[in-house]
């Protein structure tokens, strides 16, 4: 496992054995009111914020652009667990937050999935992490097979909440939109509490448009770094062109970053082009292709061991991209990651629009059967057959060895894809993975009433936990990725919008058009394209093609019984791969090379260099950091 992390304990006698048994040496401790341990880790300098009013004390962990006399304002509110309710909604960033009130502990994540925390039990006493593997070295808990046999059956594209649950036995997840209670004054413990609710989507878009316009206004302004520059993809599409805009009003020593483009068809380059000229301030950075390592080098090389990495192809370029960036001096980096999610609304919109709104959601569905081809006959056949959440998992556990869905039919039911499995699947994984897909069934929750506000959570709360990953290989090279559209607070302000107004076959992203008009080049703003990456997909797979064959040579995930070799080399070596096929590559490397890593003894991680122990005593108000931990 990588050196950051950390654990949260309860206020009892029985912490300071549990301490004994962290994965860390010498760890860093933040101590309950009492003196026993209460968060114990690695983190870098700066990582941990602490407010402390009496016996309240509470801790932000991750990006959280707020001031300690801010912070201690709101602690110093606090009576109560559920009073942390109102200091949460009042927090800016996307951040894990854990509060010690008089002996009891709560904890929570972002709504998003950014932040995760885990728990389990340990010596008969809860306790929780921020990572699953943490857990698992702790309690010596294996594999969980069951949950890998879905990751693999289902291509590594299964939906909440079922892709929240952690590949290793005995270590549970806790949702987003919950907190969890170690220790409460009853005695009660570890207990899930769901304490957000989405909002209800009921401004119009130019109101909405205002709104997120200062969301985003107010969260960049304290974007920077504590020391060391701040950095920011400038693809030339909107969402990362509209950060770098917002980043560079109060950081003129901008650092934009971005790929060169392999592909002639790609017009990236025009619009990263223009936005360039129109930030003469920030200093740019483009890599050309042929400096870059090719999609899919070094696929045998293990990422993480928490979970599968989720973008194998990228991983040799984004560990180049780090070091290029912490050679500059770039300490954070902000990404556009999210955009897609937020502002591309998935079309189960069109249910609830149909009945408030009937002329309105025609309209919409013959623009889209123009523009995308649409089956019209189809489509209003679904629209008036929404089924249930329920029926969907049902009926992805029935069709899961289905051929792939027909092209061109919209997701109207409440998830966001059909689930296939790859051919090399074995029956045995899939049998499991459908087993789990019904139990799943059984139990799984909308997460909003309206079905748009569903998808669009279910979006954001599958792709984040991938960005979440993806921020290790930049951290282990000392830059802190940031994705400042999956703060809770921009969430917030997207889900209020009507989707029906940002959605629809004639704008791309009008939401976000809107709110940064006057901001970003309208040039930029009235894009409709998106880059394509294909061709430059097909060459990396092609020239390393070799060292994919000699990862599953001797596969773990075949030893194991859940992929067939045989089937996967006659796939790799067919003279045109289809998409379906390079699409669930991707997570079956990732899970060969974590299984590889999870299974095989790690040495105990470094010390991160310059550890800060933070040990706050009675009197200590508060401690003000604001460089917080990969």
């Amino acid at each position: 496992m990588t050196g950051a992390g950390f654990v949260v304990l309860p206020d009892a006698a029985s912490a300071v054995e549990v301490q004994a048994q962290l994965p860390w040496s010498a760890p860093q401790v933040v101590s309950h009111d009492s003196g026993r341990p209460w968060l114990v880790g690695r983190w870098l300098p700066g990582g941990v914020q602490v407010a402390t009013a009496g016996p309240v004390r509470v801790a932000v962990i991750g990006i959280c652009p707020v001031t300690a006399t801010r912070l201690s304002e709101l602690t110093v509110r606090v009576r109560t667990l559920a009073d942390i309710d109102a200091l949460a909604a009042a927090l800016p960033g996307s951040c894990h937050l854990i509060a010690s009130v008089d002996g009891q502990v709560r904890v929570q994540g972002s709504i998003t999935g950014l932040h995760r925390i885990f728990h389990t039990q340990l010596n008969g006493r809860p306790v929780a992490a921020d990572r699953a593997d943490v857990l698992a070295a702790m309690t010596g808990a294996g594999i969980d097979e069951r949950a890998l046999a879905v990751r693999l059956a289902c291509g590594g594209l299964v939906p909440p909440p079922l892709s929240e649950a952690p590949l290793w036995s005995g270590v549970s997840p806790l949702p987003p939109d919950h907190y969890l209670v170690l220790q409460d004054k009853q005695g009660r413990q570890a207990r899930q509490i769901r304490w957000w609710q989405p909002p209800a989507p009921e401004l119009p878009l130019a109101a909405g448009a205002t709104a997120l316009r200062d969301v985003l206004g107010t969260a960049m302004a304290g974007r920077a770094p504590a020391t060391g520059r701040l950095s920011s993809d400038l693809s030339g599409g909107m969402d990362s062109t509209s950060l770098c805009f917002l980043a560079a009003r109060t950081n003129p020593d901008l650092l934009t970053f971005r790929w060169g483009e392999a592909e002639a068809g790609n017009d990236d380059a025009a619009f990263a082009a223009h936005s360039i000229d129109h930030l003469d301030r920030a200093e740019h950075l483009v890599i050309p292709p042929a400096d870059l390592p090719a999609l899919f080098t070094d696929p045998a090389t293990p990422i993480d061991t928490e979970e599968p990495y989720p973008f194998v192809r990228t991983a040799a370029r984004t560990r180049h991209t780090a070091q290029l960036l912490a050679d500059r001096g770039a300490r954070r980096h902000l990404a556009g990651h999210g955009g897609d999610e937020l502002f591309t609304p998935f079309p189960g919109y069109l249910h609830p629009l149909l009945r408030r709104r009937p002329a309105t959601a025609l309209r919409h569905v013959r623009g889209y059967a123009a523009l995308k081809r649409w089956p019209l006959l189809h489509t209003l056949a679904a629209l008036t057959r929404p089924g249930s959440q329920a029926s969907w998992w049902h009926a992805q556990a029935d069709h899961l060895t289905d051929p792939p869905s027909r092209k061109r039919r919209p997701s109207l039911g409440w998830g966001l894809w059909p689930l296939r499995a790859p051919a090399w699947v074995t029956s045995e994984a899939i049998e499991t993975a459908r087993a789990s897909l019904r139990h799943t069934a059984a139990q799984a929750q909308p997460l909003a009433t309206d079905l748009g506000q569903h998808q669009t959570l279910l979006a954001v709360r599958t792709a984040a936990p991938w960005y979440r990953l993806l921020a290790r290989p930049f951290a282990d090279a000392g830059v802190q990725l940031d994705s400042p559209f999956f703060d809770d607070r921009v969430i917030e302000a997207v889900l209020r919008v009507r989707p029906h107004e940002h959605a629809g076959p004639w704008h791309y992203k009008p939401l976000l058009a809107q709110a940064m008009r006057g901001i970003v080049p309208d040039t930029v703003l009235g894009r409709s394209t998106k880059g394509e990456f294909s061709d430059e997909a097909s060459t990396g797979l092609r020239r390393n093609l070799p060292a994919l064959l000699e990862l599953f040579d001797e596969s773990a995930l075949a030893a194991h019984g859940l992929i067939d070799p045989a089937v996967l080399r006659t796939q790799l070596l067919a003279p045109q791969a289809t998409n379906a096929m390079n699409i669930a590559l991707e997570p079956l490397i990732g899970c060969e090379t974590w299984l590889r890593a999870a299974t095989r003894p790690t040495p105990t991680p470094a010390t991160p260099p310059h550890p800060t122990p933070i040990r706050p005593t009675a009197d200590r108000r508060t401690t003000d950091t604001h460089e917080p931990a990969p």
